[in-house]
């Protein structure tokens, strides 16, 4: 793989979140996999280069389940990035998880169908581990940082990733729920675990914009306008904790287990 080294943290923006930062230069990127949803817009906040990509396409054109995951994330890797930020617009499944919160997910459950979720296609048998897929660093850190901003936020979470683009049925999010997670979204995953394929740093950030359907029975049918409407009223708190977050990333190559997956996933 070709590696430009041209950022060090990736960001991808969900709906509602289609541009980050000023002053950037725009890199097209090709990919074994086919295109990438939209061409890295790279910038600077602090010491560190970021590679910002909208997953939908800046115009919102590409829905979840026709993502091109594997081209979005070799494309990050491609430019050198070591660090992968993923906010996404979420439902709630629990009535303590409120519109508005944040929570940064320590796990996550596939309930997709047919994604391509996997770089390792053979000849080497790979056996990746998933047990912890994102990052204990950068989840402390998005913790602590959001905090300090006055951000509502869960430390942990179980967010179930649904193929979409329909939302549940009020039977399936209760399902959800009677299971105990927290986040229901369309785009998490294979994202996350594409860049722990990869050997970098994965962040999930849920921005919560709604109850899911069969969470109680007073709850109406989220609909996709409400959702964007939620998420926009809080765009300004995901970015200020973004920024936040790089800047106090020390620059250097990150030292956690994230970046030995390849290494410990073969015989």
């Amino acid at each position: 793989m070709e590696n430009k080294k041209l950022a060090s943290i990736g960001v991808f923006g969900g709906s509602g979140f289609y541009k980050f930062l000023d002053n950037i230069e725009e890199v097209p990127v090709e990919t074994p996999y086919g295109m990438p949803s939209d061409n890295l817009l790279i910038g600077t906040i602090g010491e560190h280069r970021v590679a910002f990509m909208p997953r939908h396409g800046r115009n919102h054109s590409i829905l979840p389940h026709l993502i091109n995951y594997r081209a979005n994330v070799w494309a990050m890797k491609s430019v050198g990035v070591e660090r992968v930020f993923s906010p996404c617009a979420a439902g709630s499944l629990q009535k303590e998880v409120k519109p508005g919160d944040f929570v940064i997910c320590d796990q996550f459950v596939d309930w997709t169908d047919g994604r391509k979720s996997t770089f390792y296609e053979g000849p080497v048998v790979t056996h990746p581990s998933a047990a912890d897929p994102y990052c204990p660093q950068l989840r402390g850190l998005a913790v602590e940082t959001a905090r300090e901003l006055g951000i509502n936020v869960h430390q942990e979470g179980t967010v179930v990733v649904i193929n979409g683009p329909r939302f549940s049925t009020k039977a399936e999010s209760k399902f959800f729920t009677n299971q105990g997670w927290q986040v229901i979204n369309m785009s998490a995953f294979p994202e996350g675990y594409l860049v722990k394929e990869l050997d970098m740093c994965p962040l999930n950030i849920s921005l919560i914009t709604d109850y899911d359907a069969g969470l109680a029975g007073n709850v109406a049918p989220v609909s996709h306008h409400e959702v964007i409407k939620v998420f926009n009223s809080n765009l300004s708190n995901l970015k200020d904790l973004l920024f936040k977050m790089i800047e106090k990333i020390p620059a250097g190559k990150n030292v956690c287990g994230c970046t030995n997956t390849k290494a410990n996933s073969r015989l």
